[in-house]
């Protein structure tokens, strides 16, 4: 069996954070084989480690760091091109199983020492996917900020000539009194909402749909949540009414869907049934490399938890929902030079069934 290999901190690696599940900027290497773990982290995080981990942790120093550096190599030199073989060599490693976002001169430098190094994504998704108790609790944590942030959008928007720069304010301070990290938020408006991801620009108009797609980070645990909900100013037009009542019941079609061992491909089709029989495309009824730019134009939706992205994903696939995974249900549906709507709940995958842990209401009215 190949060993486990990590070099990264904890805050650009998922994977690292799994296994050191803290807050640490610098770079440690984790290393598991035969049923050992071990990690090599800088001297003054050993004892947060140590907390939080049940591994067996160890100074970097083990690896002569202070010898490399002081011959005149660069701190991270002498982590990439030698500590990272040290480490091997000190547990029989010559097989190694690394992430996707591995550095490649630590590849480079494993390999010439004699390193068989393979990259396996998939395999450390499937790792992260049945999160744990903390990690659940950070993620409620993090919905239940992203359900005050929602409170603070409707404020705004009762206010006279709102803005999307007024809504991110709004967002950031609500995030930041709730002890969640910002991340930039979604609040488009008219138009823009039918380019899903632009984050918006400029006043709101009455009658226009009012995208808000959030997705704080638990600091704790180091989770995203993700939510998503539509306003209108004003009297909404009948094509937002239409739009907004396919959207909330797809979302309802595919939450009743979901739950352990149900295809993600089902809980897809749940919501793609419904606009696909009012007559808007889907990516089941688009030709081969056509780009859809209306109509339900995305998946359902996507794991949550260390990424704001992350397996499983909710479209097209048939890959089985397990216990443990925490996903997004996000139908949608838009039009060119008009907008659109979606709405964005976040679930629990349990033993018997689907959690919500959204609480929050869907209606159009700030």
């Amino acid at each position: 069996m190949p060993a486990t290999v990590i070099l990264s901190d904890t805050l650009r690696s998922p994977e690292m954070r799994r296994e050191l599940p803290l807050a640490m900027v610098d770079p440690a290497i984790y290393i598991e084989r035969g049923g050992e773990r071990k990690a090599w982290v800088t001297g003054f995080e050993l004892e947060r480690v140590a907390g939080v981990s049940d591994l067996h942790s160890v100074g970097l120093e083990e690896l002569g760091l202070d010898e490399l550096t002081a011959q005149g190599m660069s701190h991270q030199d002498a982590i990439h091109k030698v500590a990272i073989v040290r480490a091997c060599e000190s547990m029989g490693v010559t097989d190694a199983v690394v992430p996707r976002g591995f550095p490649l001169e630590a590849a480079e430098a494993m390999i010439a020492a004699g390193i068989s190094v393979h990259a396996d994504g998939a395999e450390f998704d499937r790792r992260r996917r049945a999160k744990t108790p903390d990690q659940v609790a950070g993620i409620r944590r993090a919905q239940r900020a992203c359900e005050s942030a929602m409170e603070a959008v409707r404020a705004v928007l009762r206010r006279d000539s709102p803005t999307s720069e007024d809504l991110h304010a709004a967002i950031a301070h609500a995030f930041i009194d709730a002890g969640m990290i910002p991340t930039p938020a979604i609040a488009s408006h008219g138009p823009q909402v039918a380019s899903v991801h632009d984050n918006g620009s400029g006043a709101i108009l009455p009658g226009e749909s009012v995208v808000v797609d959030i997705f704080p980070i638990d600091p704790v645990s180091g989770c995203y949540s993700d939510m998503t909900r539509t306003f209108c100013v004003g009297e909404p037009s009948e094509e937002l009414l239409r739009y907004h009542a396919l959207v909330a019941e797809a979302l309802e079609r595919s939450t009743a869907a979901a739950g352990p061992g149900v295809p993600c491909s089902a809980v897809f089709a749940a919501a793609a049934d419904v606009f696909e029989q009012a007559g808007f495309p889907t990516l089941r009824t688009k030709k081969p490399e056509e780009v859809l730019d209306r109509g339900f134009l995305h998946g359902l939706g996507h794991g949550v938890g260390l990424e704001i992205h992350e397996a499983p994903y909710l479209h097209l696939a048939d890959d089985p929902l397990l216990p443990g995974d925490v996903i997004t249900l996000e139908p949608g549906c838009y039009r060119p030079g008009f907008g659109g709507c979606r709405l964005e709940d976040i679930a629990l995958i349990t033993e018997d069934g689907c959690e919500v842990l959204t609480d929050y209401r869907y209606d159009l009215a700030p």
